[in-house]
């Protein structure tokens, strides 16, 4: 079916004109969405050190003085992990303090913390094994005192023609001998529990038992365990132990580092300790043990340090920030923190300049910050100078909607 051509015209005239408005809103738009400050940034997705995406400033003596520029440097940054632990006492430098024999604790004679020296009473037992050794040793004392007589009175009869046979007086010798032997292991038996010479001394002389055991420290130290209150029974390895004593000069510092890092940790390796009691302080050890097994849960590894802790300041169950050197120190191209801006889309920037009025955006790539340096891996070449404080207030400039 045909339509009559003055109406196919129409249709025509009408189809023309639509494009022809259609294509002024198009272009009308367009000039108006045109960005007419000449300082205003192009953003795009350029490497450091390009280009393309570098912005630029013009500053005025004014705003000059809320900046300070310096060329490039270089910065020795140690290489370092970092990790949270806790303090703990030293397993390795602890005793546990169990008497040699079995008894009843009579009286304790320290209290936890305090300080111990070596050979210093712990606490004291009633010792039926103590009684035992006594009550041979002064028998061993009286046969000894008996063949002696014995030997003296054979001695003087035979001397004198008395008549006594010869095997009489061999036998009083034996006798004797028999006597200092058994006298001599009672003494040793007794001094097994702790008994001086001149103790064992007074007992053989007295004839009276003394069943009081002292047991003393083995060591130098602090107790830092109590667990033997008057009237218990212990016994040698029975834990748990009346008294520990540890050497409290080192701590251990446990820590636990993620697996993927436990390549860079090795026995010996210098470790950096930093508790909240002591902010200002900075404590000194070592890595002493390196754990074998990895929790299957946390994928984390647990690193033993060996804390030198002379004044006894650190805690067991204190938080620890905790820092190994992994690396020795590199020397590298940097800028101050106050010089490097974190932009919206994730960039690191700074301002460059050459004649310290007109500045340049540049984007760089940054790497280890330390001591309010940053390191510069790419975009920067040292000598080069930059804004090295106020470079966020030119990023903001740059956010300030153009003017006419």
């Amino acid at each position: 079916m045909k339509y009559p051509v003055h109406i196919s015209k129409r249709v025509v005239l009408v189809f023309v004109a639509a494009i022809v408005i259609a294509t002024g809103l198009l272009e009308l738009g367009r000039s108006r969405g045109r960005v007419t400050n000449a300082n205003a940034p192009q953003r795009s997705d350029a490497k450091p050190g390009t280009s393309p995406s570098e912005a630029t400033l013009d500053l005025s003596a004014s705003q000059l003085n809320s900046i300070k520029i310096k060329p490039v440097g270089s910065y020795l940054f140690p290489v370092e992990k970092e990790t949270v632990g806790s303090i703990s006492f030293a397993d390795d430098l602890s005793v546990q303090v169990f008497p040699s024999y079995q008894g009843k604790i009579i009286k304790s004679l320290v209290e936890l913390g305090d300080d111990v020296q070596k050979g210093q009473p712990l606490y004291t037992i009633d010792s039926p094994d103590l009684i035992q050794a006594e009550s041979t040793l002064i028998g061993a004392a009286a046969a000894l005192e008996l063949t002696s007589k014995e030997l003296a009175r054979a001695k003087d009869l035979y001397t004198t023609n008395v008549g006594v046979p010869q095997r009489e007086l061999e036998q009083a010798v034996s006798d004797e001998q028999t006597a200092e032997g058994a006298l001599k292991a009672a003494r040793d038996a007794v001094r097994v529990f702790g008994k001086s010479e001149a103790e064992i001394d007074q007992i053989i002389a007295s004839r009276k038992i003394d069943p009081v055991l002292v047991v003393p420290s083995p060591i130098s130290g602090q107790i830092t365990s109590f667990n033997g209150p008057p009237g218990l029974l212990v016994q040698p390895g029975n834990p748990p132990a009346p008294y520990t004593v540890a050497n409290v000069s080192v701590k251990w510092m446990l820590a636990d580092v993620i697996e993927s890092d436990i390549p860079f940790f090795h026995l010996g390796q210098p470790v950096q300790v930093k508790v909240m009691a002591y902010p200002d302080r900075e404590f000194r050890g070592k890595i002493s043990k390196i754990y074998a097994a990895v929790d299957p849960d946390t994928h984390r590894a647990t690193i033993r340090s060996e804390i030198t802790d002379p004044k006894n300041e650190l805690r067991p169950g204190m938080l620890a920030n905790f820092v190994i050197r992994v690396q020795n120190p590199v020397q590298a191209t940097a800028v101050p923190a106050n010089g490097v801006v974190r932009e919206a889309d994730g960039t690191m920037t700074v301002w460059v300049t050459t004649d310290r009025h007109h500045f340049v955006q540049r984007v760089v790539k940054t790497g280890m910050r330390r001591d309010e340096q940053v390191q510069i891996l790419a975009g920067l070449q040292p000598g080069e100078l930059v804004v090295a404080d106020g470079a966020v207030f030119l990023s903001n400039m740059l956010e300030a909607p153009p003017s006419d």
